[in-house]
């Protein structure tokens, strides 16, 4: 039960990282049109979560939770500027959250939000396949939430978002135990890049 409520602590909303400041290209998506009900926000949603964090993010973390050092390649997967710093907020953010209670006494200038998830479920000694699944659960729930303020959307329909699309989390975390990383999803980056330069957002990416 320990290792469950860490598991919580380090995937809720409430983690002071910023996640909720972030859409991925879910805000550009929606003000180019990709995106305008539930049912399209559902499919964009389902395919980042299929082609770009399970197939990149998820097998590089997995690798993580196993004390791989894959940090700059997973930055380099990063294809804006956004995303980039994006991950980098975040894993800045976390990595001190892990400093002020305790947790690590490194010293790192730069990590990204993967590697710093990965430090302290290992240090909590976190199932390395329930934390992957927490991972993509916290991931996809902030997704959703962004799509409830930026579509807008009824919180019920995120709620039926959650569970078709949480219902293949499981699926997605056993295929990234044994592919290799790989990340096309070149509609993301181009609308995270036009995303850079919009006139009027909610997110910062």
């Amino acid at each position: 039960m320990t290792e469950l409520a860490r598991l919580l602590q380090l995937v809720s909303p409430a983690l002071p990282v910023g996640a909720y400041s972030y859409s991925q290209g879910l805000e550009a998506a929606v003000e180019a049109g990709v995106v305008s009900d539930a049912a399209s926000a559902e499919r964009w949603i389902g395919d980042v979560l299929e082609l770009s964090v399970g197939a990149m993010d998820a097998p590089l973390l997995w690798r993580m939770l196993h004390g791989e050092d894959l940090d700059e390649m997973l930055l380099a997967g990063r294809e804006t500027a956004e995303l980039r710093a994006e991950t980098l907020q975040m894993g800045r953010s976390l990595f001190k959250l892990l400093r002020d209670v305790g947790l690590s006494a490194e010293d790192r200038e730069e990590i990204s939000f993967p590697a710093a998830y990965a430090l302290a479920a290992r240090h909590w000694a976190i199932e390395p396949r329930a934390a992957l699944v927490g991972y993509l659960w916290s991931w996809l729930e902030n997704q959703v939430m962004a799509a409830v303020k930026v579509v807008p959307l009824g919180q019920t329909a995120g709620q039926r978002m959650l569970l078709a699309l949480g219902g293949t989390l499981q699926a997605i975390a056993d295929r990234a135990a044994t592919v290799e990383p790989s990340n096309f999803a070149p509609a993301l980056a181009i609308l995270s890049s036009r995303h850079e330069k919009q006139y009027s957002r909610l997110f910062r990416s």
